[in-house]
């Protein structure tokens, strides 16, 4: 059975990495869809716990698949896991770089492609706090505090660690669940 799981994550991770434009938090609709209603792993809120601890702990912004990796198989899925999601794109990035960097004026795709994948990213990272609030926020007031942490990162030039500040003082104090 973990030689399956294993598998299954690497397979997984490694399809997501190759069409992760814009990021990792691009594919974080896919993420979801694959480990929590394919594989049936872990549920919403686990797979929003651990996306939230991978946000606020120190390191690369997709953290959270080592997470699920480990959630799922314990350090071997960890390790297929990170190694699955880092090293295509990696390789796929390195060779296409070169053959931008080697020959990209010569070619006239390369100038309309970057422009074509800065909406296709957008997208797909807004899809991603779209499916990270469905997972995450159940009633009015997780919404509310979703829709203000954002509207703040958004309309201000203060840190991003505020609005999470924000929202520990009123998950501490009980203000919401």
């Amino acid at each position: 059975m973990k030689g399956r799981q294993l598998w299954q994550l690497f397979v997984g991770f490694a399809s997501l990495s190759l069409v992760s434009v814009g990021g990792g938090g691009a594919i974080l609709p896919a993420m979801h869809r694959q480990v929590v209603e394919v594989a049936h792993w872990m549920n919403d809120a686990t797979f929003a716990n651990l996306f939230a601890l991978s946000q606020v702990a120190p390191g690369p912004n997709m953290l959270v698949v080592a997470l699920i990796g480990w959630h799922v198989c314990g350090l071997a899925g960890l390790a297929v896991a990170l190694l699955s999601f880092v090293v295509p794109a990696s390789t796929l990035a390195f060779f296409v770089g070169r053959i931008v960097n080697r020959s990209g004026a010569g070619y006239g795709w390369v100038g309309p492609a970057k422009q074509g994948l800065v909406p296709v990213a957008i997208g797909l990272t807004f899809a991603g706090g779209l499916v990270m609030a469905r997972a995450a926020d159940h009633g009015i007031p997780g919404y509310a505090i979703t829709a203000g942490a954002a509207l703040f990162v958004v309309a201000t030039d203060r840190n991003p660690v505020w609005a999470l500040a924000a929202g520990a003082l009123v998950s501490s104090l009980g203000l919401w669940h």
